[in-house]
């Protein structure tokens, strides 16, 4: 059984696609980090940098618990955990790394910079941060729509992977960042596509706040 430690965010909803489509029993246990409760003493146990996602494995490597922390090393421990999610040859499982650190390196942080901006007061400096996080984000966007142009998934064809997973979580919240995906016609096949699969949406329907 694994333990989910998250909240209804992106990154915790990276980690209850991944579960879903992997197939894997799991339980959530919910930090509302709104209150507060990441900096508990044994929440940070498990996650030292007062961040959600963690999860606990407690069928680990040798049949003993292991902590996770960190989205992207959860996925990359539950893509080697089970053999899903990650292509076995090295050219695509290379492919399958690039967009999960294009994830996490930008497509994360620039959109939840515009997130923090949106909650600013109405002024220079939130006009800045608006201007300056909006225009890459949608370059991002725009990345990934090209990138997309004949293509299923991000980095592998028939099923998708794990850089899927990371980023379905931040494409989620598009209205948020607002992006309009019929600007971007591939990243919105794309989308539409992952959100039709049974186990995205259950994935995001589960219960994280």
């Amino acid at each position: 059984m694994i333990t989910l430690y998250t909240y209804n965010t992106p990154n915790g909803r990276k980690i209850s696609v991944a579960l879903e489509e992997m197939g894997l029993p799991y339980e959530v246990k919910v930090i509302n980090i709104t209150k507060g409760e990441q900096f508990d003493p044994e929440f940070l146990k498990i996650a030292p940098n007062n961040k959600i996602p963690a999860i606990v494995d407690s069928e680990g490597p040798g049949g003993k618990p292991i902590s996770v922390f960190e989205s992207g090393a959860i996925l990359l421990y539950l893509a080697e955990k089970t053999g899903k999610g990650m292509p076995a040859d090295a050219r695509s499982r290379t492919a399958v790394h690039e967009w999960l650190m294009w994830q996490m390196g930008g497509f994360g942080p620039m959109p939840g910079q515009v997130h923090f901006f949106l909650g600013q007061p109405e002024g220079p400096a939130r006009d800045f941060g608006l201007e300056r996080y909006g225009k890459e984000t949608r370059r991002l966007y725009g990345v990934m729509d090209k990138h997309l142009a004949g293509r299923t998934f991000l980095a592998t064809e028939g099923e998708p992977s794990i850089a899927d997973y990371a980023v379905i979580g931040w494409a989620w919240r598009h209205e948020r960042h607002q992006v309009d995906l019929a600007d971007y016609p591939n990243v919105r096949a794309w989308y539409e596509r992952m959100m039709a699969r049974p186990a995205v949406a259950r994935g995001f329907e589960v219960a994280l706040a």
